[in-house]
C-alpha cells in the first residue's frame, strides 16, 4: 500500500503524518506500507527556470525543504517505511496529484486548514481542490489531530443513492483488515422527507450486508443519523478518539472521481474525527469498482 501525504512546514502537515503512522500501525503488518512525505514547490524545477535568478530562488527553496522535510521523517516510527519527495508545480493540489499518478496510492493524505478551530475541520483551498478532482481515496486530518494510541474503529455514513454500495464494501475490507469494529451510520433520515420507516429499514439491510461480508472476522453494528440538520445529526452521536469516518463522493462526480457532496461538506463541520472521501464508482464498472481497502 501506499500513502500520499502532503507535507506542509506547519501544523497541517503534522497533522497528516500522524493520521498516516495511525493507519500504517494498525495493520498486522505496518512494513507492507509506504508512506511518501510530498512537498510541493510553487514553479519550475530548477533545471527548468527561465532565468539565473529564478534558478537559483527554486534552488534555495528546494534545499530549504529537504532540511525540514528531514526533520520530519523522524516524526514516523522506524517500523514504517518512509520517503520524503519534493515535487514543483503549479499549485500543492497539482503537485500531489502527479506524484499520486506516477504510481497506484491507495490513499492522499492531508491536514484541515491552519486556521480551523481545534480538532475540527476548515478545508482549505488544497483539500478543496483534492475533494473535486482525486481518482484516489482523500483522508482530511482535524486540525490539532494527535495519533491514538491504536485505530479504534472505521465506520462508513452511509445514504442510497448510487455507489453506496462500493463505499460500504471499501468499509467492510478495510476494518477487516485494520481488525477494528465495523460501524455503519445511516444517513437515510437526512433525506429532505425520508419515507416511513426507511431509516430503520435502510440500517436494518446495510447492517445484515456488512455482517454477512466480514463473516465474523469483526464486530459490526449500526446507527442512525437523526437531527434537524446533518450537524446536530452527527453531534448526536458518539465519537472514539481513534477511528475515522468513510463516505461516498457526490452523485456529481465524474466516474473514478471524488467531488465532496452537499452531506460530506456539513458532515465536516461536526466531526471531530478524520474523513476519507472516496472516489464514485458505478455498479457497472465491474473489476474497476474500488476493492483495495486503506
Amino acid at each position: 500500500m501506499r500513502y500520499v501525504v502532503g507535507l506542509t512546514k506547519d501544523s497541517r502537515g503534522r497533522d497528516a503524518i500522524s493520521l498516516a503512522t495511525t493507519l500504517a500501525q494498525s495493520l498486522d503488518d505496518p512494513g507492507a506500507v509506504e508512506i511518501d512525505l510530498v512537498h510541493v514547490i510553487s514553479g519550475a524545477h530548477p533545471d527548468d527556470a527561465a532565468t539565473p535568478q529564478e534558478r537559483e530562488y527554486q534552488r534555495l527553496k528546494a534545499d530549504e525543504a529537504e532540511e525540514w522535510m528531514a526533520k520530519s521523517l523522524f516524526l514516523i516510527p522506524k517500523t514504517l517505511r518512509a520517503r520524503a519527495t519534493i515535487h514543483f508545480a503549479d499549485s500543492m493540489a497539482e503537485g500531489i496529484l502527479e506524484v499520486a499518478a506516477v504510481r497506484r496510492t491507495d490513499l492522499i493524505i492531508v491536514g484541515a486548514a491552519s486556521h480551523g478551530p481545534f480538532r475540527r475541520f476548515t478545508v482549505g483551498s488544497v483539500a478543496n481542490a483534492l475533494l473535486h478532482t482525486a481518482t484516489a481515496p482523500v483522508a482530511l486530518a482535524p486540525a490539532g489531530y494527535l495519533p491514538p494510541s491504536d485505530l479504534t474503529r472505521i465506520t462508513c455514513a452511509l445514504g442510497t443513492r448510487t455507489g453506496a454500495e462500493a463505499v460500504l464494501q471499501v468499509a467492510v475490507d478495510s476494518a477487516v483488515l485494520h481488525r477494528v469494529p465495523l460501524r455503519i451510520i445511516s444517513l437515510v433520515s437526512l433525506d429532505a422527507v425520508p419515507a416511513a420507516n426507511a431509516p430503520d429499514k435502510h440500517a436494518e439491510r446495510v447492517l445484515e450486508e456488512a455482517s454477512a461480508s466480514v463473516d465474523g472476522a469483526v464486530d459490526v453494528s449500526v446507527d442512525i443519523a437523526r437531527g434537524r440538520s446533518t450537524e446536530a445529526a452527527i453531534e448526536s452521536l458518539d465519537w472514539s478518539e481513534g477511528e475515522i469516518v468513510l463516505i461516498g463522493s457526490s452523485r456529481l462526480a465524474q466516474r473514478h472521481t471524488i467531488f465532496l457532496g452537499t452531506t460530506a461538506n456539513k458532515m465536516l463541520r461536526s466531526l471531530p474525527v478524520p474523513m476519507v472521501v472516496i472516489p464514485r464508482y458505478h455498479p457497472l464498472d465491474g473489476a474497476d469498482s474500488p476493492s483495495q481497502p486503506i
